[in-house]
């Protein structure tokens, strides 16, 4: 193969390296196309445009070279790989002449050697050029901008000298021979290496202990940490019936994914509900840094606070936001700040907790100068789109419900952080719990309760059941199954460690809250204040406004705050936002202040300020309000809607019957408690029928069917909360809809118990899908009590093996009105078989299965065979992406022969070859129900494409034969193509 032929052949692996680096990158790699006069000048104009994307230009280049023939292909990838080896442009020649007779030919063919001497001098070149009238100051002042880094103002310097005519090629080389060599790269530099080794100290220090959850102790990091499931997001949408699970990532592969929303952004995107290990999980990523353990492709990581950083109120610019709330060189902070402007590939910025940052965002305002003050909430959204810092790596952490689409066009990739696998519970309570027997028994106890073993799936979760161990191992009653339960839990907890008296002697009554009631109204109305701000970090004035006094914060819910600006005191923050919204909810139950009419804020599914008119009318809905400032609604109404939605669900908790007696011993008036539960419980099912309402009306002949909107889930989980069965059944008793479809909602095991609460009390049978979730093993066990009312039950991508699929199985038998499961994109393997085989033959009304992308071999098809034997009602049998191979293919061959009822068969992708395509063959010969079979992307060849004609031709049923994606000779599919137009080769 010529060398133009190859090149033609890896263009997109060579469009992939060029855009993969920075711009800065791309332009080296120019410099030497063009001082080898590979690229004409016109060439070089044409390639660098300012704004233009990196992949337009990089695919411009391919095409310019690609006619310059082989000469010019082999130039270019040269030119790649020095680059991608990171190799020094080679420097100028002993014999170079200043007063060369050719001068602008001379700086073209020297160009990368003249780059680099220019580095750290142009900017007073450019001065000495313009002082010598060679420039105008608006030419200057355009090679100035603040997005050209040094080298880039060094080429546009030189591309003048190129056009112009007044000597200014000639004056350069003169000035080029009197310029020091360069003796390292700029990072190499003393005050560089110095500001690098201090910053690895800072981060290292500020992320070696856990803070995140506990004030009361310090966490070595490293002895705990335990890895989240972390996965690559599918776009809704983009996922089809054959399309495989999503990519499971470990932190240190961060990076490395090729999966991009858009290739030119340079923003990764963590999402994950609130306790799913975010903060965490960043804090693992700059210890590790730190330590020079990974991401060392980074000289530089700036680690940021939203929530600390909205506390910013003055403008700051860029050079601020780094040193002076982050790490501050000791040396030559001027030149330090330059490395990081000309080499922004080599600096990684984290941004924690956008969710809680109060500004929303917009790419409206541009902000491109590293040196001019803005807003900060201007330079974090320029950053995120960049506008500044260009090439530098951000990380991004976020609940879901923060991210909006117009965020989304900025990011690069997006990864859903989904909590604790069953795995990593266990590794992570062994690691808190090395005693002998503590961890042993604290598993146990979750084994036999699932509602907590649920719960535990979110590390926040894992963290209370460590902290609450000799609680949930001593009580006699029964195991937390709500987040309420867990998180009045938690408080008894740190009240009995606060209280004087010991354990076993102070009980877990009532008068333990009693005793310290003003303490938690104290917590409460300031947990209240904050959310309705938008306020998460607390200065002393905002403690001492609240009266919270150093007897409040003796309990540990509120700990210290990394500073915002150094030297001043560090604000305090709740252990974790949860625990701000508990408190929260604590105060709304039990405050004197407390309006009962005012709680309707947290409960309504469309609140005004969302709809277009309020948007464009805002004063006029605030005025319409009438809320007195301050008020309790008006701290609702200022909240962010995720806040709110855990705050209700914590009230209703909190109001439930179990709970409302022992709130009742701490307060007087039941009366009053009364009234909030009665206007919660009006308001949960005002929400859920208004939401019911919106649905649109089925089509003629098709069964009604609801996409649950974003609020559905909260509302569910707040019925949840109440353990209400009456209430649950007057929220759901007159939904009529026949396809339920919770698909890419973030449902993991605690929302399954909370659907199976309600949905188990629906009138009518329904389809359940849940596809592209976390149900996991825990999640299915969590659904069981509501599969009696399903009559179809969709769990595509859901992480559940063998385990929860054989509970659920061995359920369905009992439940007459299930007739179809979708498993398809899990981890399901042989281990399953024997159930299903079972399901099949015992459930004779059975009409769907299907099992693609997952784990079963032909031992697995071979008792799942004996079941199809004696099924008399199976319609569909999916088993794409399998591993059946020929022996798997001919026992479900021999098994649907006489089979009566199958329509459609799928096995695709299963490694069957030319004896599994005769076994199939001779089962056509036989069966006269099936209508489709589809066999694409197998190894069946012209033997085994023959049997399957000669088959199709006896039989008069099949519509269509599918075979693409097999290895067929070309006359074979010639001689076959016009033989029966039923198969598709």
């Amino acid at each position: 193969m010529c060398a133009q032929d190859a090149f033609q052949t890896q263009r997109s692996q060579l469009v992939e390296l060029l855009v993969s680096g920075s711009l800065e990158g791309f332009e080296s790699i120019l410099d030497r196309l063009l001082s080898r006069e590979v690229l004409s000048w016109e060439d070089y104009e044409g390639l660098s445009l300012v704004g233009q994307p990196i992949s337009h230009l990089a695919r411009r280049l391919l095409d310019t070279i690609w006619n310059k023939g082989a000469w010019g292909c082999e130039q270019l990838t040269a030119a790649v790989r020095e680059a991608q080896a990171d190799s020094q442009p080679p420097e100028l020649p002993s014999s170079w002449d200043p007063h060369s007779p050719h001068p602008a030919r001379d700086l073209q063919s020297h160009r990368p050697a003249i780059v680099r001497r220019l580095y750290g001098h142009v900017e007073g070149v450019l001065d000495l050029t313009q002082q010598r009238g060679f420039i105008s100051q608006y030419e200057t002042d355009e090679i100035r901008r603040p997005i050209f880094t040094s080298s880039q103002r060094a080429r546009r310097l030189l591309d003048l000298a190129t056009v112009k005519a007044n000597g200014l090629a000639a004056f350069l080389l003169q000035c080029i021979q009197e310029l020091p060599v360069p003796l390292a790269l700029p990072f190499e530099d003393a005050a560089c290496k110095k500001y690098v080794s201090k910053l690895r100290t800072v981060i290292s220090a500020q992320s070696r202990f856990l803070s995140t959850y506990d004030g009361a102790e310090n966490l070595c990091l490293e002895e705990v940490y335990t890895e989240n499931v972390l996965e690559i997001q599918m776009e809704v949408g983009m996922a089809g019936p054959s399309q495989q699970s999503p990519t499971t990532l470990g932190l240190e592969e961060l990076f490395s994914t090729c999966d991009h929303f858009n290739k030119e952004a340079d923003t990764v995107l963590v999402v994950g509900e609130a306790g799913s290990g975010k903060s965490t999980l960043l804090q693992q990523l700059h210890l590790l840094w730190a330590s020079g353990r990974a991401f060392q492709e980074f000289l530089f990581v700036f680690p940021f606070s939203c929530r600390q950083l909205q506390c910013l109120v003055k403008p700051l610019s860029m050079r601020t936001l780094l040193f002076e709330h982050c790490c501050w060189p000791d040396l030559g902070p001027q030149d330090v700040f330059q490395v990081l402007l000309d080499h922004p590939e080599r600096i990684l910025l984290t941004f924690d907790g956008f969710d809680e940052f109060r500004f929303r965002f917009t790419d409206q305002e541009r902000h491109c100068c590293p040196t001019a003050p803005t807003s900060v909430q201007s330079l974090l959204f320029n950053l995120l789109q960049g506008n500044l810092l260009k090439n530098a790596r951000k990380v991004l952490t976020s609940r879901p419900s923060a991210v909006s689409a117009s965020l989304r066009k900025h990011v690069r990739t997006e990864l859903s952080l989904k909590g604790f696998s069953e795995e990593g519970i266990e590794l992570y309570l062994r690691k808190r719990h090395r005693e002998p027997g503590v961890a042993d028994r604290l598993l146990c106890l979750l084994r036999a309760t699932s509602a907590l073993h649920g719960l535990c799936h979110l590390p926040v979760f894992s963290w209370m059941v460590s902290k609450c161990h000799e609680e949930l191992l001593l009580q006699g009653r029964g195991s937390p199954k709500t987040t309420t339960d867990m998180y009045l839990l938690i408080l008894r907890h740190f009240l009995l460690h606060a209280s004087p008296l010991p354990l076993a002697t102070h009980g877990l009554g009532p008068s333990l809250i009693q005793g310290r009631l003003p303490t938690l109204l104290h917590l409460g109305r300031l947990a209240l204040w904050g959310l309705g701000t938008c306020c998460y970090v607390f200065s002393a004035k905002q403690l001492q406004a609240a009266h919270v006094d150093s007897e409040d914060l003796s309990l540990g819910f509120l700990v210290l705050a990394k500073r915002v600006v150094p030297g001043s005191t560090a604000p305090l923050e709740f252990l974790h936002i949860t625990f701000q919204c508990f408190f929260a909810a604590f105060y709304l139950a039990l405050s004197a202040d407390t309006p009962p009419s005012s709680l309707r804020h947290l409960f309504q599914d469309h609140r005004p300020e969302s709809s277009p008119l309020a948007r464009v009318l805002p004063k006029l809905f605030l005025r319409g309000s009438r809320c007195r400032e301050g008020s309790v609604a008006a701290l609702l109404q200022g909240a962010e809607l995720h806040n709110l939605q855990i705050t209700g669900a914590f009230l209703a908790g909190l109001l439930s019957q179990e709970h409302r007696s022992l709130l009742a011993e701490c307060q007087a008036s039941e009366t009053a408690l009364l009234r909030r539960w009665d206007c919660v419980r009006r308001c949960l099912t005002r929400s859920l029928r208004e939401h019911f309402r919106s649905i649109p009306p089925a089509l003629p002949g098709e069964a009604k069917s609801m996409h649950a909107l974003p609020g559905f889930l909260w509302l569910i989980r707040s019925l949840y909360e109440m353990q209400e069965e009456r209430l649950a059944w007057e929220a759901v008793r007159r939904l009529n809809v026949g396809h339920l479809k919770l698909t890419f909602c973030g449902v993991g095991p605690a929302e399954c118990a909370a659907l199976a609460f309600v949905l188990r009390h629906l009138r009518r049978p329904v389809a359940l899908q849940l596809d592209h979730n976390s149900v996991g093993d825990i999640g299915v066990e969590q659904l069981l009590p509501c599969l009696g009312v399903c009559k179809a039950l969709y769990l595509r991508d859901n992480n559940i093996s063998d385990r929860g699929i054989c509970k659920l199985v061995e359920h369905a038998l009992r439940c007459e009105q299930l007739q179809k499961l979708a498993l398809f994109n899990n981890k399901l393997t042989d281990g399953c078989a024997h159930s299903m085989a079972r399901l099949l033959a015992c459930k004779q009304n059975f009409l769907a299965l299907r099992l693609g992308n997952n784990h079963i071999t032909a031992a697995g098809a071979e008792v799942l065979a004996q079941g199809l034997r004696t099924n008399n009602s199976l319609q569909f049998l999916g088993f794409w992406g399998n591993q059946v191979g020929d022996e798997g293919a001919q026992a479900l061959a021999a098994a649907l022969g006489d089979h009566q009822s199958l329509r459609w068969l799928s096995l695709v992708g299963n490694n069957i070859g030319s004896v599994g395509a005769q076994a199939l063959a001779l089962m056509l010969e036989k069966n006269m129900a099936l209508e489709e079979l589809c066999l694409e992307e197998n190894h069946v060849q012209d033997e085994g494409v023959c049997f399957l004609a000669k088959g199709l031709a006896r039989n008069s049923s099949l519509k269509v034969l599918k075979l693409r994606g097999n290895t067929f000779s070309p006359e074979e599919i010639e001689k076959l193509s016009h033989q029966d137009t039923r198969l598709l080769l």
